[in-house]
């Protein structure tokens, strides 16, 4: 019996990906490094998890990590502060307006608390994030709706890796096959499926061409997707499981 959902945050409950790529870039200026991420690159770098985990592999790419750092804490200090600059930046664009909810996610949220279902989030992004995110969004109330949030902090390695999402059900106290996850990209899919999660993928424009074998369905929104469809697709014998039907995801 389908018990609880478990959301991904960025790219997945709300389109942030432009939001975080503008954040980045402020924070590279504010620092005096002379990068401009344009979409292609931070469509590439999304390969990667986590903003820190980002800048750093961008600069080992680049081949010009500053040569006067004295040491490795040196070096993760500096990563930090650019990233402490970056997660400000998207804060206020949050507050802003400038980052909305994606379509049907707000809909489905309610449904499922109205009927019963407990509403997780397994995510690799800051607490910080999520907490703007989710008070414009959804309301003061988030945190009441939401049993369980699994993030950067409290699940350090990032997905692919299942660490959040097992973490997720083991809090929710459920086996997977009570739950489903929501994700948007290939690389939160391989991590809940390595939790043994059946899962919903929603792409965007950033992640539209990832391979997504393996999902439970994959659709271009949430929108006008019911409960009675969710518990139907729980129900599905993992057996049957093939390459879902693909919706037409948004363009960038």
């Amino acid at each position: 019996m389908l018990q609880a959902l478990i959301f991904d945050v960025d790219g997945t409950l709300a389109d942030t990906e432009l939001a975080h790529l503008a954040a980045f870039n402020h924070a590279f200026a504010e620092v005096g490094l002379d990068w401009h991420w344009d979409v292609p690159l931070y469509t590439r770098l999304l390969e990667v998890s986590g903003g820190k985990e980002r800048i750093r592999a961008h600069w080992t790419e680049r081949g010009d990590m500053p040569q006067d750092i004295g040491d490795g804490n040196e070096l993760n200090e500096l990563i930090a502060h650019i990233h402490e600059l970056k997660t400000a930046a998207y804060a206020q664009a949050v507050q802003d307006g400038h980052v909305q909810l994606r379509p049907g996610v707000l809909a489905l949220l309610s449904a499922a608390a109205d009927a019963g279902l407990r509403l997780a989030i397994a995510t690799t992004t800051s607490p910080v994030n999520i907490s703007h995110l989710l008070q414009r969004g959804v309301g003061s109330h988030w945190q009441r709706l939401f049993a369980v949030v699994e993030d950067a902090v409290t699940a350090p390695l990032k997905k692919p890796h299942p660490q959040v999402y097992q973490q997720a059900l083991q809090r929710l106290g459920l086996p997977a096959a009570n739950a489903l996850a929501f994700e948007d990209s290939a690389n939160g899919l391989r991590a809940a499926s390595a939790a043994g999660l059946a899962t919903v993928v929603t792409p965007n424009a950033f992640t539209a061409h990832h391979d997504f074998w393996g999902a439970l369905q994959v659709l271009p929104s949430l929108q006008s997707l019911t409960l009675a469809q969710l518990h139907q697709w729980n129900a599905m014998p993992s057996s049957t499981s093939s390459p879902p039907a693909i919706g037409t995801p948004p363009c960038p």
